[in-house]
């Protein structure tokens, strides 16, 4: 029976680590991508802002119609990158040209479409998105890996990184992406886009709570980055609305909590006030982290009332329409927002409900301290 739960234990971990290395790997290719997301989001929402947001594609030579140009290519090429640099974080540099080159025919819809064809199904017009990105990746980088660690004579070694494991694992991986994965991967993705583009009254709401919700969550932690990563592939999509929810469900935390502190300092630790002013700067810097010590010291209380808080603002923010284009930058990018009053009124009514929540559930500082002294001067002891 221990033997048992000895192997179940060990299969147990061993899922956690893949699963964990799975979110670093992702990450990896999402901090390479983020560059990428924030020169095209702003370059394009400053040729919109300049220039007629229907015509600047077609006013060629114009200032508008350049900067619109630079935005485009950041946000088409930021695709390939996520899975070239998630193929990277796998395999190192021989899984970086395959992983990249994947995702990139995943991106042409009428390759896409061809494929969909030759095996019997309509659509993929539109192309895998940022969906294909990420299993494009994955599956470049295990096969990269695969190919690496195999034993070979050692004049081979040489050609190893630079020609046989990315030739080898393209050719590998070209009809597997193509024909099985790429087409349903491809549907799936505008299925998606067309949800999320259609999206009214009730239905933006609940996407708003959930997307707020988790931003607040684990501030910062693996919930916080997969709303993150979710609303920036949207980007590419030409779909704002989201990342507008995320960034706001992502300042609310600690600019909430500060409020609380300045507004009840007795129900918070002396030395915890002047975190709170950091915390109004980290808030408004997207920084969702500059929540943590509070929730560390008292998590029961505060993660309800950040997770509330930033479910209303995000949910105000998509009934709204509140766009941004801008992966990151908090307060500094809101003209880019297509309501920069709506995107800052969404931030002050969430962190007040984030105010409001904690205070009224958190009791005095010291009562709890009591309490606490109380409860561990009980506790049984071995005398």
């Amino acid at each position: 029976m221990s033997l048992t739960m000895t192997d179940q234990d060990r299969a147990e971990s061993a899922l956690r680590a893949h699963v964990t290395s799975v979110k670093e790997d992702l990450m990896t290719g999402v901090s390479f991508m983020i560059p990428f997301v924030t020169i095209g989001g702003i370059f394009l929402a400053v040729a919109y802002a300049i220039g007629d947001t229907q015509a600047v594609f077609g006013n060629t030579g114009s200032a508008g119609w350049f900067l619109a140009q630079i935005g485009v290519a950041g946000l088409t090429i930021m695709v390939p990158i996520l899975g070239g640099y998630i193929a990277y974080a796998i395999a190192d540099r021989p899984g970086l040209a395959p992983g990249f080159l994947l995702a990139y025919i995943l991106q042409q819809g009428n390759v896409v479409a061809e494929a969909a064809t030759v095996i019997g199904i309509s659509g993929g017009e539109a192309g895998a998105g940022y969906l294909g990105a990420i299993v494009a990746g994955l599956l470049a980088g295990y096969v990269a890996r695969f190919f690496k660690n195999l034993d070979v004579p050692e004049f081979i070694q040489p050609m190893m990184p630079v020609l046989l494991i990315p030739v080898a694992t393209m050719a590998v991986l070209t009809p597997i992406m193509l024909f099985v994965l790429g087409v349903p991967v491809a549907l799936a993705n505008e299925a998606l886009t067309s949800f999320l583009q259609s999206m009214q009254g009730g239905q933006a709401i609940v996407v708003g709570l959930i997307l707020g919700g988790m931003m607040a969550f684990d501030m910062g932690g693996p919930v916080n980055k997969v709303a993150y990563v979710f609303a920036t592939g949207l980007i590419t999509e030409e779909i704002y609305a989201p990342m507008a929810a995320v960034m706001i469900g992502g300042m609310i935390p600690p600019i909430g909590l500060a409020l609380s502190n300045f507004i009840a300092p007795h129900k918070y630790a002396a030395e915890m006030y002047e975190n709170g002013k950091s915390g109004i700067v980290l808030g408004l810097s997207f920084i969702t982290e500059g929540a943590i010590p509070y929730a560390a010291a008292d998590p029961l209380r505060v993660i309800p009332a950040i997770v509330a808080g930033s479910a209303v603002g995000g949910a105000t923010s998509m009934a709204l329409g509140v766009t941004m284009p801008a992966p990151h930058g908090g307060i500094f990018v809101v003209l880019l927002s297509n309501q920069p009053l709506a995107f800052i009124g969404s931030i002050l009514l969430g962190s007040l409900v984030t105010a409001v929540v904690a205070t009224v559930i958190k009791p005095d500082f010291e009562d709890r301290v009591d309490t606490r002294t109380e409860t561990s001067s009980t506790q049984p002891t071995d005398d």
